[in-house]
């Protein structure tokens, strides 16, 4: 048999055949890989002198998934199906074919990397090592024939919760459920895996009991596959609104599991087939990509960020004690600086407060979690004592003067590689910066509330920004696990401004006729995670109508503030803080405050407006015309030019639906000269504050996308 291939080596010793999978970085199966797997896989089955076969992976994978990259351009459901039942034919080959074939997992077993062990008769796994089948997070279901093995393998009820949120599992937890056999140290693992296949030479095993697409005994009865069958896809209408593929698992799994195996799997790839075709899909990889690309920028390519050690955190409040968090989770060790020691014992206690669910869950014990603040965080209330930090953030009072004091202070006592960053939410960062000799090392660090689990970090450039400070600042972000996505200094920056591009239209609508709860639903079903009067209540109708006020000094007559948003704030009613807002927080459940239900009534009555009803398309045309034609002028701006970072920015940093792909992906679908004309109709209706950005009319005329993949 062949051994001379490029991406897999194959060993031959005493009768065994050793595949190792070695396609840097991660053994994606692209489909050059596959092709020589296939060769060397039925190479080891056809040659007489090979009794057994071990498949295992290099450094920390085994196989951790397909190549995603392959399945955006497809189009062609029927063609990419029938290269995807060639996958299959050889994982048939490996499972029904003469000789045992042990998976030896060596690292990372994900999505096709599993399909491929399930197929194997026998799966050794190091321990600590990470398997599941995370297709569902792509849009995609498990389609080499995962949804019929899995199930066959630990069960339905545990097979289905996997595949439908995709989570991974530990090696030991797969020991457990059944889906390992044995598990193995790194060292040991290919003599582990060798035993076993003497085994399967002895007899002791048998590769007709081995085989998961004859395995029935972990299946459940008709009557009872029908009642979880039931039973899921009652949850799964509520919680997987707008995706495709957890619904095309259901159905994989509810019409297979059969005596037909063959048929079982040609549904599979079918219904995968629905899936990668499907703009769904493609919006959830894109984002998935341009995650992994994100604060990879040509301005700071071949430079060596800086690893900062010790990281100060200026401010104790709600932001500060997020941040604290994520510095201690991330093993940085923490310097807390507050005005005084009582404004530190509450920040102590807000900041032990954020790690609640890590202790409620179990993940964390108590004693942990003293130790480790213990052991990484130093308190203090002199800016001294930041002389040896590598980087500081401030999350102090929004005020620049208080801001600016502090910082020039600090540039007096500290080492002049020392990164400053400020968790600023409004004020602007170039100004902020004029203080400081050296305003290159200043940088906008702008997290999202509550800090530990938003995704996003804004990384905010101020005009003199070193290129050394945004590469080391992007490294940082990373190395505390949140998603960098770099922007230029602007009013509201980007998240902020894009967020309120995109729920600033629903006064107009309210000025016209349309009920608060008709556009609160609309939004919800379009897949925000809420409506624009309960995000209103949540961050504060005072500090939104101060960032408009600033919006309409510094922008101009376009972001003039709306009249009945004047009324609304001039009530006091503030939002969930005071207890009332757009909603009355009083009762156990919200209810719509009838003080603004009276200014609303009110504003109308004056103006002879007759309260009407609002179709959901008019309701979320409005909006996201609104907010495409924000992101538009910001990149006119220069605040942001890439489609890509704006689009992840707001998935993961507002909750926009990931499956919508963001904004600009949706204005893409929508069809920019749809967008335009839907503009000039609201500009006509509604004023200057529709009126289409010049970039949107350019766009739509010459027939572009925001997007080159359209």
């Amino acid at each position: 048999m062949k051994t001379d291939y490029q991406y897999v080596k194959v060993e031959l010793s005493q009768g065994l055949a050793l595949l190792r999978m070695d396609n840097p970085p991660v053994n994606q199966m692209s489909q050059v890989f596959m092709g020589e797997l296939d060769q060397a896989m039925r190479g080891a089955l056809a040659e007489e002198s090979v009794k057994a076969i071990i498949l295992t992976g290099t450094g920390s994978n085994f196989v951790a998934g397909g190549d995603v990259t392959q399945m955006l351009p497809v189009k062609d459901k029927a063609m990419f199906v029938e290269r995807l039942m060639w996958v299959h034919s050889l994982f048939n080959a490996m499972e029904q074919g003469p000789k045992p074939v042990i998976a030896a997992i060596n690292g990372n077993c994900l999505g096709g990397g599993l399909e491929m062990a399930m197929a194997c008769h026998y799966r050794v796994a190091v321990k600590g090592v990470s398997l599941g089948l995370p297709e569902v997070k792509l849009g995609l279901l498990p389609g080499s024939a995962g949804t019929q093995r899995l199930p066959r393998l630990i069960g339905l009820p545990d097979a289905l919760e996997y595949m439908t949120t995709g989570n991974f599992m530990k090696a030991e937890k797969a020991w457990s459920l059944g889906l390992v056999d044995e598990l193995a140290t790194a060292e040991g693992l290919i003599d582990t895996a060798r035993a076993a296949a003497t085994q399967f030479l002895k007899g002791y095993q048998t590769i007709k009991t081995r085989m998961a697409s004859r395995r029935f005994d972990r299946l459940p009865s008709a009557a009872e596959k029908t009642a979880l069958m039931n039973f899921v896809k009652a949850g799964m209408a509520k919680k997987a609104k707008g995706y495709i593929a957890p619904f095309k698992i259901v159905e994989a799994v509810d019409k297979g599991l059969s005596m037909d195996f063959a048929a079982d799997i040609a549904r599979e790839a079918d219904l995968f087939g629905d899936c990668v075709v499907s703009d769904v899909a493609k919006n959830l990889i894109s984002t998935f990509l341009n995650e992994r690309a994100a604060g990879r920028l040509p301005r700071i390519k071949g430079l060596t960020p800086a690893k900062p050690r010790k990281v100060a955190m200026l401010g104790g409040g709600v932001m500060g004690s997020s941040i604290v968090h994520l510095l201690l989770a991330s093993g940085f060790e923490a310097v807390l600086w507050e005005i005084n020691d009582e404004a530190l014992q509450k920040a102590l206690a807000a900041i032990k407060k954020t790690f609640a669910y890590k202790l409620k869950t179990g993940k964390m014990k108590p004693e942990q979690l003293e130790q480790l603040i213990g052991a990484k965080l130093s308190t203090t209330t002199d800016l001294a004592d930041l002389k040896d930090v590598d980087l500081i953030i401030e999350a102090v009072l929004e005020s620049m003067t208080v801001k600016q004091d502090i910082w020039k202070k600090l540039e007096g006592i500290c080492r002049p590689d020392v990164i400053f960053g400020t968790n600023t939410s409004a004020l602007p960062i170039t100004e902020m910066a004029t203080v400081l000799n050296d305003p290159g090392r200043m940088i906008g660090l702008h997290f999202f509330n509550p800090a530990e689990r938003m995704p996003l970090l804004e990384i905010i450039c101020a005009e003199k920004t070193s290129d050394q400070t945004l590469a080391s600042s992007v490294a940082f972000g990373r190395a505390i696990k949140k998603v960098p996505v770099v922007v230029n200094d602007g009013p509201g920056f980007y998240v902020s401004r894009q967020l309120g591009g995109l729920m600033g239209g629903s006064v107009y609508l309210l000025a016209d006729g349309v009920s608060g709860e008709e556009i609160e639903k609309a939004m919800l079903d379009f897949g925000l995670p809420m409506g624009p009067a309960t995000l209103s209540d949540l961050t504060g109708i005072d500090i939104n109508y101060h960032v408009n006020k600033t919006f309409e000094r510094r922008l101009g007559i376009r972001y003039k503030v709306h009249p009945l948003t004047e009324a609304i704030y001039a009530l006091g009613d503030y939002g969930r803080k005071t207890g009332r807002g757009y909603f009355d927080y009083s009762a156990k459940t919200p209810v719509p405050n009838p003080r603004v239900t009276a200014v609303v009534a009110g504003y109308l009555k004056d103006r002879g407006v007759q309260a009407r009803p609002a179709a959901p398309g008019e309701i979320v045309e409005l909006m996201l015309a609104c907010g495409i034609n924000e992101a538009a002028l910001m990149i006119e701006e220069g605040i942001c030019d890439r489609p890509a970072d704006m689009d992840l920015a707001m998935i993961t940093g507002t909750g926009f639906p990931p499956y919508r792909g963001g904004v600009l992906r949706y204005a893409d679908t929508w069809g920019l000269k749809n967008v335009y004309a839907k503009l000039k109709e609201l500009e006509k209706k509604y004023g200057p504050r529709f009126a289409p950005a010049a970039l949107i009319k350019t766009m739509a005329e010459e027939g572009k996308t925001f997007y080159q993949d359209r």
